[in-house]
């Protein structure tokens, strides 16, 4: 279980971690506006609006997977196939952000299906046969 508490923290780290570039990509586009931050993120091009993407779609994420491993934890489903699943849901999703800002279209997509495809089929496990 200690694996699914961490991953779980991991995964509610990733979309402050994939702030950094956003706020980079602000202060590059004429200083970080602290006063209206989100209407200087919509007017965002190029790898500022992939920062802004990545970061939103990090928190899209981790509503899933913290479904997911709330239900692993509450069932007692925290077996190996779990962990592993959810390990791999944290690894992709590091990978999904990286393609993201390198404006790898396929391959970001990819990822996220599987990282996605990683939390349902942790919610899947959880069913008992």
């Amino acid at each position: 279980m200690t694996t699914l508490v961490l991953c779980l923290i991991l995964a509610a780290l990733l979309p402050y971690i994939a702030k950094i570039p956003l706020a980079v990509a602000m202060k590059t586009a004429g200083g970080y506006d602290n006063r209206h931050p989100r209407e200087q993120q919509a007017g965002l091009k190029g790898f500022g609006a992939r920062a802004l993407a990545a970061h939103q779609n990090a928190f899209e994420s981790l509503i899933v997977f913290s479904a997911a491993i709330m239900l692993a934890i509450a069932s007692g489903t925290t077996g190996e196939t779990v962990q592993f699943l959810a390990m791999m849901h944290i690894g992709l999703r590091v990978v999904y952000n990286i393609l993201y800002l390198l404006n790898i279209g396929t391959l970001r997509s990819v990822s996220w299906a599987i990282a996605t495809g990683c939390s349902f089929a942790i919610m899947w496990q959880c069913i008992p046969s």
